[in-house]
């Protein structure tokens, strides 16, 4: 009965592994336009456990967010492409963001709280976090070298791609991608 179970297990899980990978081979083929800087990982990458502040001042971890897809994406107030970016990060969030999905953006390095406010207001984005890494503990242990830098990461809490620069996240070829590895194509 015990070699049963465990045949079933195995099943499960190298089934679930070949959908995951199928949804990941589909997403890398719509990758169009900006969308080909975005590098899926042959193998899943561990995330980061440091903390980060919270928009409300409370602590969070990266780990938070497992059982959904999460983009997130590095930025800071003095980065001029994070502010060309952020718009389309805020369209992608508006327009899939949910049980399933979020946009989690991440200021790293100083980036006071009132200049944050300021940044997003003077570009018209009101739906995304104000969340802050001020002493880079999340961009060291993910090693981001420069911004914006924009990752996937998967429900179980693994990092599965990664662009760097910044892209137009609301384009028809992004939201392509993302809707393959939600396996949500027709929506």
């Amino acid at each position: 009965m015990r070699l049963l179970r465990l045949s079933v297990l195995y099943m499960a899980l190298a089934l679930s592994a070949n959908i995951a990978s199928a949804d990941i081979e589909t997403a890398t083929a719509l990758r169009e336009g900006d969308m080909k800087k975005l590098v899926f990982h042959p193998e899943a990458k561990e995330i980061s456990d440091a903390a980060f502040i919270h928009e409300n001042g409370g602590e969070g971890t990266l780990q938070d967010y497992e059982g959904k897809y999460v983009l997130l994406n590095f930025w800071a107030t003095w980065c001029a492409p994070c502010r060309h970016e952020m718009p389309m990060l805020s369209e992608l969030q508006t327009e899939l963001g949910g049980e399933t999905f979020e946009v989690v953006t991440l200021a790293t390095g100083r980036n006071m709280p009132p200049a944050m406010a300021k940044f997003l207001n003077d570009i018209g984005v009101d739906n995304l976090p104000q969340h802050r890494d001020p002493k880079q503990a999340v961009a060291r242990e993910m090693k981001v070298f420069g911004l914006p830098t924009t990752m996937i990461i998967d429900p179980d809490g693994n990092e599965i791609a990664r662009l760097r620069g910044d892209a137009d996240w609301s384009s028809d070829s992004a939201k392509a991608v993302l809707r393959a590895l939600l396996g949500d194509q027709d929506s």
